[in-house]
């Protein structure tokens, strides 16, 4: 990585890093060190970014919701670190172009994959740790991560409408949702990409369509959640 884009990243984390050497380290995918066994890949910072990351979105949601349960902040930490959620910070961010990959990922598309780029947000977060402590992390989570999601009807946090439709279904049919990709357009940038069909027994309750297999699956349960009224949301 040149400078000027090591100065570009930078600015865009609004951190200056005293170790330049983590950034860059960070943007290294495995396939890239697979091909350059004397580069180190980003995966042990990504395991660092991990944990950092949970602990500073458990003292928000600490600190912001004093009324809720361990439950419900374990909920809602968990929908802010789920993998499409980070993909679509380090999407904000535009750390795709700065990621180094193998030649076939990157001819394939890995600088937009959900997965290369929540575990390369997770190493940014690991290189900014080590570089400056839990007060820079705290700063950019504080900046571009949205806010816990909340049911505004009840001020409580939102269940996931995937958990939401098991219960009902668990509840009123005592048996386990089943999801189908029943379309796969193979397009990377296709934002309706994957259809996703949710199933209790034989019965389709729910249609969803997303960009990954995840979001067209939350948008089939939410669909069956819309069918039986809401039940277990």
């Amino acid at each position: 990585m040149s400078r000027e884009d090591l100065r570009e990243l930078e600015e865009r984390l609004g951190h200056r890093f005293r170790d330049g050497g983590l950034l860059e380290r960070a943007l290294v995918h495995a396939s890239h060190a697979h091909e350059n066994p004397e580069v180190p890949s980003n995966e042990r910072l990504e395991f660092l970014g991990d944990a950092v990351l949970d602990l500073v979105i458990g003292h928000r949601l600490f600190r912001a919701h004093p009324e809720w349960s361990e439950g419900e902040l374990t909920r809602a930490r968990s929908a802010m670190v789920r993998t499409d959620s980070l993909a679509a910070r380090a999407r904000e961010l535009g750390l795709g172009p700065f990621l180094r990959l193998s030649r076939s990922e990157a001819r394939s598309g890995g600088a937009e994959k959900t997965s290369i780029l929540a575990g390369a947000l997770e190493a940014v977060l690991g290189a900014l740790y080590l570089d400056a402590g839990l007060p820079a992390v705290e700063q950019l989570v504080d900046r571009v991560f949205p806010p816990a999601p909340v049911d505004p009807s009840s001020g409580r946090v939102a269940r996931d409408p995937k958990t939401a439709f098991q219960e009902w279904a668990h509840a009123e049919r005592r048996t386990t949702p089943h999801y189908e990709v029943v379309d796969d357009s193979g397009l990377e940038e296709d934002e309706a990409r994957f259809l996703v069909e949710v199933r209790v027994g034989e019965q389709i309750f729910g249609r969803g369509r997303g960009r990954t297999k995840r979001a067209a699956e939350r948008r089939a349960a939410e669909s069956a959640l819309e069918r039986v009224g809401g039940h277990g949301a």
